[in-house]
């Protein structure tokens, strides 16, 4: 049974006992979350028989990020993406999406998965898509389904699956700026295009079910038509994908399957509160997976710092978890330092989001780093840091001695200028007024 089978049953399982104790909520609240369809726990049977820890992604859980790691026909290897890997881990991602494209993929993925504590992710149609020699339209809907099973079996935890994109909505995409900008979405629009038929992932979305049931592969619906740009948000097209995903949804738990589904890439801020309710709405609280989304389109080599301003604002909107973005977005293949920036970013994002939406202790670090900083306890505030390691590093550029780690001033302010330093004079000062009032 899967979790969502177990959840229904009125069973606690044990991976919603670990999910309990690490969100700090009751295990009963976990099940009927579970069983309600607004939570999911990413865990293949497969890999939770290994190194697996697991997690829970929905709207009463802290707002998790996941980190995309892979290689691609151009560039890295297995040991280059187990250090991304280890990389996106140590700095605090979630869950990690393994979208290698290029050669030896089931290699690098089995080093991957056998070395996450945390949920793997892929898309199935990237390795199917190499092994068809690059050419989607020789696809037969057996050849997906033979992938997703094979990589089922080799522990991954969830998958996206672009089987809302249908024929119908194609003609919606064709005075968009750019298109279709999704892989999977645009290899499926050009096999529906070439063959004349309909979606063989919609199609054949009971078979696929089968097998993700078996695993408890959880579903991330694919966002085939998210908008690649400003000017394609919120268009037509997306919005008509949006609706099939949300009968997707009531078919998958039918199924007894786990789902959650993705977002867009390239949202205003204006419109993205207004995106997340509608996802809510239609997929019935299914949770929302949102790449970013980017607010603005002219900062490239910079985005992941305009697509945290977005996922901040998301998160606290509802979403369940954000996709980060590094600073190589729609430039190159990211390296390790990229993947370290891109979870950084959001985990700033996730945190601002259980922050607004007042989670169970989420501001207890923000509070005890705040005391830090006034106590001058440069240790203790770089320990709490999300990156102690720069942290420290900018304040010793200027100041490395041991001695300047119990200094009352940094060196922005020196040691007259120190607005903290003064206020402790001022109170001291007050102190010691009061004690000359005392009879």
């Amino acid at each position: 049974m899967t979790q969502l089978e177990q959840a229904r049953a009125g069973t606690i399982t044990p991976e919603m006992e670990y999910v309990a104790q690490r969100e700090q909520l009751p295990a009963e609240m976990i099940r009927q979350e579970v069983a309600a369809g607004r939570m999911v726990i990413p865990a293949n049977k497969v890999h939770l028989a290994g190194r697996l820890e697991p997690m829970a992604i929905g709207i009463a859980a802290s707002c998790k990020i996941n980190a995309n790691i892979g290689n691609s026909a151009v560039t890295s290897d297995a040991e280059g993406e187990l250090e991304k890997l280890h990389m996106a881990v140590h700095f605090g991602a979630d869950t990690v999406m393994d979208l290698s494209t290029g050669k030896d993929i089931d290699r690098i993925r089995q080093a991957i998965i056998e070395a996450s504590p945390v949920p793997i992710g892929t898309v199935p149609i990237y390795q199917m898509l190499e092994e068809l020699g690059g050419n989607i339209e020789d696809m037969r809907p057996q050849h997906f389904l033979d992938m997703v099973e094979h990589q089922a079996r080799q522990g991954v935890d969830y998958m996206t699956v672009h089987c809302g994109v249908l024929l119908e909505h194609l003609h919606l995409t064709t005075n968009r700026v750019t298109g279709i900008v999704s892989r999977g979405g645009s290899l499926i629009a050009k096999w529906m295009m070439t063959h004349r038929q309909q979606n063989p992932l919609y199609t054949h979305f009971e078979d696929l079910c089968a097998i993700m049931r078996q695993y408890d592969v959880t579903w991330s619906l694919g966002d085939g038509l998210r908008p690649g740009c400003l000017a394609d948000a919120s268009d037509a097209a997306q919005f008509a994908e949006l609706e099939t995903l949300g009968e997707l949804v009531t078919r998958g738990w039918a199924a007894g399957t786990q789902v959650m589904v993705e977002g867009p890439g390239h949202v205003p801020m204006d419109q993205i509160a207004m995106n997340v309710q509608r996802q809510i709405e239609v997929c019935q609280g299914a949770p929302f997976y949102v790449l970013g989304p980017l607010v603005t389109d002219i900062a490239p080599g910079y985005d992941h710092i305009t697509s945290a301003i977005g996922a901040a604002l998301a998160g606290w909107s509802g979403a369940a978890m954000l996709c980060y973005v590094t600073p190589k977005e729609h430039l190159g293949l990211p390296n390790k330092d990229d993947v370290r920036q891109g979870v950084i970013a959001y985990k700033i994002a996730a945190h601002a989001a259980d922050v607004a939406r007042h989670r169970p202790r989420a501001r207890e670090r923000d509070d005890a780093l705040s005391k830090a900083r006034f106590e001058f306890d440069w240790n203790e505030q770089f320990r709490l840091s999300l990156d102690p390691e720069t942290a420290r590093a900018f304040h010793d550029e200027t100041l490395p001695q041991d001695t300047f780690k119990s200094a009352h001033f940094c060196s922005m302010c020196g040691p007259k200028y120190c607005s903290m330093k003064i206020t402790e004079d001022i109170r001291r000062m007050a102190q010691e007024e009061l004690l000359q009032l005392e009879p």
